[in-house]
């Protein structure tokens, strides 16, 4: 049985990565939107069996620059209002986050690179089990407030809030979990003055790509398949 995922994409670099082939060889046939360039309110919210919110450089509230974003969380909301499956990574789980009613802010520190990120009791017992003592990609500096009726599954020692979920059906990472070497050094690259100015070394993050990304790739792709796997192939538009 052929599905439809529509993967919502901010930027052409921030791709599905290396959850790509998980949702093909899930049966997923993958369509993108652009949302700087598409109209999201063309898309039918209930539509798709999975939509995917990927990452971006803008922030949650900038959206009166970027109105794309306003019609992303009202698209979500509706969306998750009528609980049809949603996974989001980073600017995804915070419009997710915003789309829930929570407030979404600047963080208390610039993460960029590999960091622990652990799961709560509730994640120990969720597809989240596979990143346990993997370190993770981060590249943010915004976070949320947990929605209420969400469930908390992961947290790390700088940000509380690192994933949540609502049943099998949604889930939001604040991680990068699709992120590739290809990926990783494209972003790196086309920002490394950036990255310096912020205090990072880009040989140090070069490096520590090379110890970690592999290890990563294959966590999160065992996390996102198990969570595909939990979706009711039963659940309708």
């Amino acid at each position: 049985m052929t599905r439809t995922a529509v993967v919502l994409r901010h930027d052409d670099t921030i791709h599905l990565g290396n959850l790509e082939p998980v949702l093909r060889e899930h049966g997923y046939s993958i369509r993108y939107v652009d949302t700087l360039r598409e109209d999201v309110r063309a898309l039918d919210p209930r539509d798709a069996d999975l939509w995917v919110v990927l990452g971006g450089e803008m922030g949650v509230y900038e959206a009166d620059e970027f109105p794309a974003l306003h019609a992303e969380i009202e698209q979500l909301e509706q969306r998750l209002g009528a609980a049809r499956p949603v996974f989001g990574v980073c600017l995804g789980a915070q419009l997710m986050a915003a789309a829930l009613g929570s407030r979404v802010y600047r963080g208390p520190t610039n993460e960029i690179g590999y960091r622990s990120v652990e799961p709560t009791e509730a994640g120990a017992a969720s597809p989240l089990r596979h990143i346990s003592g993997i370190p993770l990609f981060q590249w943010h500096s915004d976070t949320f407030d947990l929605p209420s009726g969400v469930t908390r599954l992961a947290g790390s020692p700088q940000y509380g809030n690192e994933a949540f979920g609502i049943d099998n059906w949604a889930l939001a990472v604040q991680f990068h979990p699709e992120v590739t070497a290809e990926m990783h050094e494209v972003w790196l690259a086309a920002s490394e003055a950036e990255v310096a100015a912020e205090g990072f070394d880009p040989g140090d993050l070069r490096r520590d790509r090379d110890r970690y990304s592999k290890g990563m790739q294959s966590a999160s792709r065992a996390m996102f398949s198990e969570w595909l796997d939990g979706l009711d192939p039963r659940r309708t538009p």
